[in-house]
């Protein structure tokens, strides 16, 4: 059974290994002849038919936005609108955020009851100053997440800011993991916020690190605009 596993395992690769050197097409390559190139891509098809085929497998994710990068929510409300538009049911939960309300929220509240969003924080540490309330309202929007973490009725739920909650000490990272993996077997679960620690990106099946290339407040003073950042 083991030889089996490996001898998919190293196909896989190496249709992966030829789709790479097979290249996108375009003028990222120059091609003798019109001909030469649309024999190329051809096979590129061909590859990416297999690719697909031999990986078929259905299964509820563990994603994990991350990294020190703008975009970690915003990607996992991208998802969140996928999801809706396929007459699926979605849950948000919102750690830590929660003094005021994003453009995403009245956008979405268009879906009424497919989507149920809850923001049980207060704000940011510096704004609240008060670790043990800001614990207790994790815990709260922990117990919340629990109870659509086990609901086969909603294909996704986000947990927004989990991370950054986890990483303050609010919630143990063993309860987290504990819990998502309790879950229906096709349920997604987004979790988002930077400093996403080893143990859960370990878990997961697919992470994305933003990286902070250039930011508008930090370098030219830009303050937070309906639209970007809210």
């Amino acid at each position: 059974m083991n030889k089996e596993i490996k001898k998919k395992e190293s196909f896989l690769k190496g249709l992966d290994q030829e789709s790479n050197d097979l290249g996108i097409g375009g003028f990222s390559v120059k091609e003798n002849s019109e001909e030469k190139y649309r024999q190329r891509m051809q096979r590129r098809k061909e590859i990416q038919r297999k690719r697909v085929e031999e990986r078929n497998i259905e299964k509820g994710l563990i994603i994990v936005f991350t990294g020190q990068g703008k975009g970690k929510t915003t990607a996992a409300l991208g998802m969140a609108l996928r999801t809706l538009g396929h007459g699926e049911n979605v849950a948000i939960i919102q750690f830590i955020k929660g003094g005021w309300q994003p453009g995403e929220f009245k956008a979405l509240k268009a879906y009424k009851d497919s989507l149920k969003w809850h923001s049980f924080g207060e704000g940011f540490t510096w704004e609240t100053q008060d670790r043990v309330k800001d614990k207790q309202l994790t815990q709260t929007a922990w117990e919340q997440s629990i109870s659509y973490l086990l609901d086969s009725n909603y294909k996704l739920v986000i947990l927004d800011e989990i991370n950054i909650a986890i990483k303050l000490g609010y919630l143990s990272f063993h309860e987290v993991i504990n819990q998502i993996t309790k879950r229906p077997p096709l349920t997604h679960v987004v979790l988002t916020g930077r400093s996403a620690s080893k143990e859960i990106i370990e878990k997961a099946d697919l992470v994305t690190e933003m990286n902070l290339v250039k930011h508008p407040f930090k370098e030219k003073g830009v303050k937070a605009q309906k639209g970007i950042e809210f």
